[in-house]
């Protein structure tokens, strides 16, 4: 089986005056379709600068990136935001939806920028079964304002689902929820992971980590730790225990 994402001795290096600094340092990599990955280290670990050369918004200053086996580090900005738009998905931590607009006219976004024309009852089709995969097909014309933190990221993950690309990239996409609302998040994802959809997700949570298959952990710009995960969370277990405890607190409120 041929990866999905291939890097080989992935480098960059930023010059700021007489100053280099070194943010990745020969990382290789290999993710195949079907994978639900988390990649985590510490601020300055280099994983934002390995991700935003995973999302084709930067070229590495040396090795070789291969997204479903086209060679991305050598393209031009051009062709890289065309593959980019065409093979990833992106969901940001801040949710990055326009205040203004539906729910369902966020998840269309992606398809404007497509260079093969999408009609617009197919942009429509296309946006409420994403939002049908994340459970909002019924808040489509909701604004951002009138949904919560979570139905917000659910929004930001269908959007991500449109062009039906070959990964989704998540950036810290629980940093901004509470702990039961993450839960519900990453349920989503493992449904997705389920359905064989690659996902390669930046946190710094190691509870996070663990609804993930696979842990990469950098450090100082290179992996030094690439493991499977032995105890993996469920979603739906963890959402049952919440649900308990929350039950026997409010039991035992009642009783003082």
């Amino acid at each position: 089986m041929q990866p999905v994402i291939k890097l080989e001795d992935i480098r960059k290096t930023y010059v700021t005056g007489e100053i280099e600094v070194h943010a990745v340092r020969g990382v290789s990599i290999e993710i195949f379709p079907g994978e639900f990955v988390a990649l985590m280290g510490a601020s300055g670990s280099g994983k934002s600068t390995l991700m935003n050369t995973l999302g084709c918004l930067d070229r590495p200053s040396g090795g070789n990136y291969l997204l479903d086996g086209i060679n991305v580090s050598k393209l031009n900005r051009n062709d890289r935001a065309d593959i980019r738009n065409q093979k990833i998905g992106f969901v940001f931590q801040g949710f990055n939806l326009l205040a203004r607009t539906s729910a369902i006219e966020n998840v269309e976004l992606p398809m404007l920028y497509q260079r093969q024309r999408v009609s617009t009852s197919e942009m429509r089709h296309r946006a409420l079964e994403a939002l049908e995969i994340v459970g909002l097909a019924n808040r489509a014309g909701h604004h951002p304002s009138q949904l919560s933190g979570g139905q917000q990221q659910r929004v930001a993950i269908a959007r991500s689902l449109v062009n039906r690309p070959q990964v989704i990239l998540a950036d810290e996409p629980t940093g901004n929820l509470d702990s039961k609302t993450s839960v519900e998040v990453m349920g989503v994802f493992q449904k997705l992971n389920d359905q064989g959809i690659t996902i390669l997700m930046v946190t710094h949570e190691l509870d996070i980590a663990h609804y993930c298959k696979r842990n990469l952990i950098l450090r100082d710009g290179k992996l030094v730790s690439d493991v499977q995960v032995q105890d993996r969370l469920d979603s739906a277990t963890e959402l049952r225990k919440l649900a308990t405890a929350e039950a026997a607190a409010k039991l035992h409120d009642g009783d003082r």
